[in-house]
């Protein structure tokens, strides 16, 4: 799986971010980047239907809203599950330095922030899309 990510990384433009998806942990970090491809999915799929229909459709927006919240939650749990992870290892090795504490901190951090940064990201659409289900009402 290393090996794989380090391909994408000479690949895209973006090295670092392969780098954080690794650091995070990808068993918190993957699932978090599948579902802000969904909802972006889902955001094309709904934007779609506006063109198609002429009016947004509450399910899209409300799934997308769901999935929003699940992944920050999920962030959230990936920090507490490498926090734990952490402060197992502290009880192990005994006293440790203040830089390799505050580097554990900053990478448990990491899915937390991709969750919320995702949820955000969900938020943002969901308004803009209650902002476009409102001006249809008001014209008719």
């Amino acid at each position: 799986m290393q090996l794989f990510l380090m391909q994408l990384q000479n690949i895209f433009l973006f090295p670092d971010l392969f780098d954080l998806l690794y650091f995070g942990g990808l068993f918190f970090m993957v699932p978090i980047l599948i579902m802000l491809l969904l909802i972006l999915f889902l955001t094309i799929k709904n934007v779609l239907e506006i063109r198609r229909k002429g009016f947004s459709s509450i399910k899209y927006s409300s799934l997308i809203n769901s999935i929003g919240l699940f992944t920050m939650v999920w962030g959230v749990l990936g920090q507490l599950v490498g926090l734990v992870e952490a402060f197992d290892t502290i009880e192990k090795l005994g006293e440790i330095s203040a830089s390799m504490l505050a580097g554990g901190l900053k990478i448990s951090a990491l899915p937390t922030i991709f969750g919320i940064l995702v949820f955000v990201i969900s938020r943002i659409i969901t308004i803009v899309f209650s902002w476009i289900q409102h001006e249809e009402l008001i014209k008719e």
